[in-house]
């Protein structure tokens, strides 16, 4: 098994930038060692020690990652869900204080702008994190659609430093540095805490397909976590480990596995679409079109068959055909294979299917499999 570091090359999208920026913790993780790219205009880590043991640290006992190239927007306003409904699909007035939904921003052809998570806060309060490429897109989209809106949006993106534990052992490594009882906290659940005398956001979500936290807080605070995380014998991780880690649990990739010429029922997102609600929303009528005729494509999640490697934008061929394409793809390390994601004619979406990925000048087998690929064995607290 060789996960090699230009596994994560095309996992890299890096947005146009006349500086590139620099997390509050990218001195600490200088001192780690790290090997640094590029990444969103962000100069980012790729690994510490290596992908395999990062990786391997979190679906086996507990890593870190810095996630403050993110961009975090508060939301608040008068009838806060009610404003915001009309621009995603998820019917967000199911929502508890303390709960949250992932869900997509959507244009007007049902196309994703980007996905991100919704964290309702009560009292018309809300916490919502975008991917890095995005942020100033998403900002002049919200700030543009909520303009005759009384809903105000705080851009904390600079000023917060975002971090996620992930692993079995996340929650245990965390509870003796926070006052509040963390471990009750359900999946999809999240709240202020009390961590080195400061208030920190804390959520119970990740993008590695294990258990643990994601936490934004003040930038004293999250300085003091790393450093003490550290000293404890956590191990900090790349975004090459987090490649793998959400590849492995067939979470997506804005940019690759989802875009705006992408709809959510393509997509593999058809949960989070809540047409039985009362509200209308942006791109509802495709949806629903969608949904009652059938979509022409699918994502789906592939297993190649012999040793070649699937990567992002290789061909996807039936009988010789070329029917489709590799979104992402990386040789597994926790299932010592290699697997992908790509889309597919309805047709040939069907589990048990099998095709080919054109590699260079070759072709290797490779079949549909049921997603994720892999399945955490230490969940967290259903919702």
């Amino acid at each position: 098994m060789n996960c090699r570091l230009s596994e994560v090359k095309t996992f890299i999208v890096t947005a146009t930038s006349n500086q590139t920026r620099r997390t509050p913790l990218y001195d600490l993780i200088i001192q780690q060692g790290a090997r640094m790219t590029e990444f969103a205009g962000w100069e980012m880590p790729v690994q510490f020690s290596g992908l395999k043991p990062e990786h391997a640290a979190v679906r086996d006992s507990v890593g870190m990652f810095d996630i403050s190239h993110m961009g975090k927007f508060l939301l608040s306003g008068d009838n806060l869900t009610e404003q915001l409904q009309f621009l995603v699909p998820s019917d967000l007035s199911r929502l508890d204080a303390g709960q949250s939904q992932y869900t997509v921003l959507l244009n007007r052809q049902g196309g994703i702008i980007d996905d991100f998570i919704f964290y309702y806060q009560g009292n018309n309060r809300a916490v919502a994190i975008v991917n890095a490429a995005t942020t100033q897109k998403d900002k002049n989209w919200l700030l543009e659609q909520l303009s005759q809106t009384s809903v105000q949006l705080e851009d904390v993106s600079q000023d917060q430093i975002l971090m996620a534990v992930q692993g079995p052992k996340a929650i245990s490594m965390l509870t003796p540095f926070i006052e509040d009882n963390i471990a009750a906290l359900k999946a999809f659940g999240h709240t202020d805490v009390s961590l080195f005398g400061e208030r920190a956001f804390l959520s119970r979500t990740g993008y590695t397909g294990e258990d643990g936290v994601e936490m934004m807080l003040p930038v004293t605070a999250g300085r003091k976590l790393w450093e003490t995380l550290l000293a404890q014998g956590v191990t900090p991780c790349g975004l090459g480990a987090r490649n793998t880690l959400r590849l492995e649990a067939a979470l997506s990739l804005y940019g690759q596995d989802i875009d705006e010429n992408t709809t959510p029922m393509e997509a593999g997102l058809s949960w989070l679409v809540h047409l039985d609600s009362k509200g209308d929303f942006m791109g509802r009528e495709v949806l629903a079109q969608q949904k009652a005729n059938g979509v022409k494509r699918r994502l789906v999640g592939l297993e190649m068959q012999g040793r070649g490697i699937a990567r992002h934008d290789y061909p996807i061929l039936s009988q010789g055909e070329e029917v489709g394409v590799v979104t992402s793809g990386t040789q597994s390390p926790t299932l010592g294979k290699a697997i992908a994601l790509g889309y597919v004619p309805k047709s040939l979406s069907q589990v048990g299917q099998s095709l080919e990925v054109q590699i260079r000048r070759n072709t290797y087998p490779a079949e549909v499999v049921k997603k994720p690929f892999y399945r955490t064995n230490n969940p967290p607290p259903k919702k």
